[in-house]
C-alpha cells in the first residue's frame, strides 16, 4: 500500500472522527471535496467504499447510509452523549478537583465525542463560582499513593488544616504521618486514604486536598498488614456515613414519616425500622455518636428524636445546652 492511500485512511478517520455523528453524516461529495482543500488529494467516489472496507478490516466501524451518493458517520466512541454528560458534571462538581483541572479534564471528555455533540455539552457545562479545591498537587498525591498500594510500601506526609486567617497550618507542627495506605475511596465530594497509621497505632483516614505535599513512598518500608477483621465496605459504613469516632452503637430514633427517605438514603434499605404510627416510625441504626452525627438529628428541627440508649440522648441535650450558653 502506498503512503499516500496510507494517510488518506487516516484522513478519512481523523475527519468523520470529529464531524460527524447519526445527526450529521458527511456525503461522499463534502468526504472528497474535504480531501482536495485540505490535503490537495483527488479522489474518485468509487475509491472511497473499498477505504472503508478496509478500515473495517481494522476494526474501524462506521456506519453507511447508502444512497446514491453515499453518507458516512463514526458511531462506535467509547461514551455516548448521555454518558459524557453525567462524567462532565461529575468532574465539575467535585470539590476535589481543581478549577484548573476540571476545565483540562472536561476538555479531554468533549474531545470524545463529535463537534456538533461537544458544543451541546459545553453550553451546559458550568465550573466557575463553585467551591473546589485549591491543592493543584492532589493528582500527583493520589498517583503517588496508588504506587505505594501497589508496591505494598508506606508513605510519608505531612498534613494541614486552616487556621483562623484561612492559612494552612501544618497539624502537630509538622509532624511526619507514617501510614501503611489500604484503599483509596471517593466519599462525598473528597477522595480519602484509608490506611494503619504508624504514628497513633490505629487505623485512620486523611483528605487527599489536605496532604500538604507530595508523600515520599518509603519502598524499604514494607506496609504493616491491614487487620484480619478489616472490611473497607464497613470501616466506610462507620466513618463516612454516621459519623467519625471509633465506637459505634445502636441507636433508636423516633423519626417523622417524611425523614424515611433520609434514613434509607443514609443508611440503606436494609436499616431496620418500625412503624409506630402514622406519622412516625421507630429507626434502629448503628452510629458512632459525635457532633456530626448530633448536628444531622439537630437540622432536622424535631422531626427526628433520640430515644435511647439514655446516654447519648444526654449527650445530645448536653450539646444543645452548650450551644444555647452566652
Amino acid at each position: 500500500m502506498e503512503n499516500g492511500t496510507k494517510l488518506r485512511l487516516l484522513y478519512i478517520y481523523q475527519y468523520l472522527l470529529r464531524h460527524s455523528d447519526a445527526e450529521h453524516p458527511v456525503s461522499t461529495p463534502e468526504l472528497l471535496k474535504f480531501l482536495k482543500d485540505e490535503y490537495g488529494l483527488d479522489v474518485h467516489r468509487t475509491t472511497l467504499p473499498n477505504d472503508f472496507a478496509m478500515m473495517e478490516e481494522a476494526g474501524i466501524h462506521f456506519e453507511i447510509i447508502k444512497s446514491r451518493q453515499n453518507k458516512y458517520y463514526y458511531d462506535d466512541r467509547p461514551f455516548d452523549v448521555p454518558e459524557l454528560k453525567l462524567l462532565i458534571d461529575a468532574v465539575s462538581s467535585s470539590k476535589f478537583i481543581t478549577e484548573k483541572k476540571s476545565k483540562e479534564l472536561i476538555r479531554k471528555l468533549v474531545s470524545l465525542t463529535s463537534d456538533y455533540n461537544a458544543e451541546k455539552l459545553r453550553r451546559h457545562i458550568t465550573v466557575e463560582g463553585r467551591i473546589k479545591s485549591e491543592n493543584e498537587k492532589a493528582f500527583y498525591i493520589l498517583d503517588r499513593i496508588n504506587t505505594a498500594i501497589d508496591k505494598n510500601c508506606k508513605v510519608r506526609f505531612q498534613y494541614a488544616d486552616y487556621n483562623n486567617r484561612k492559612r494552612k497550618e501544618l497539624r502537630h507542627d509538622g509532624e511526619a504521618y507514617i501510614v501503611s495506605p489500604y484503599a483509596l475511596v471517593w466519599d462525598g465530594d473528597y477522595y480519602y486514604m484509608i490506611g494503619y497509621c504508624d504514628n497513633r497505632e490505629h487505623m485512620r483516614h486523611f483528605r487527599l486536598d489536605r496532604i500538604y505535599r507530595i508523600p515520599d513512598v518509603l519502598e524499604d518500608e514494607e506496609a504493616v498488614p491491614a487487620p484480619k477483621d478489616f472490611k473497607l465496605a464497613t470501616y466506610m459504613q462507620k466513618i463516612f456515613r454516621m459519623y467519625g469516632g471509633d465506637e459505634t452503637v445502636d441507636v433508636e430514633l423516633q423519626c417523622e414519616t417524611f425523614i424515611m427517605n433520609s434514613i434509607v438514603d443514609h443508611f440503606g434499605t436494609k436499616v431496620r425500622t418500625k412503624e409506630l404510627d402514622d406519622k412516625h416510625f421507630k429507626a434502629t441504626v448503628t452510629v458512632s455518636p459525635s457532633p456530626t452525627f448530633y448536628r444531622w438529628v439537630f437540622g432536622w428541627n424535631g422531626a427526628i428524636k433520640i430515644l435511647s440508649p439514655e446516654n447519648v440522648k444526654n449527650d445530645y441535650k448536653a450539646m444543645v445546652r452548650r450551644a444555647l450558653e452566652d
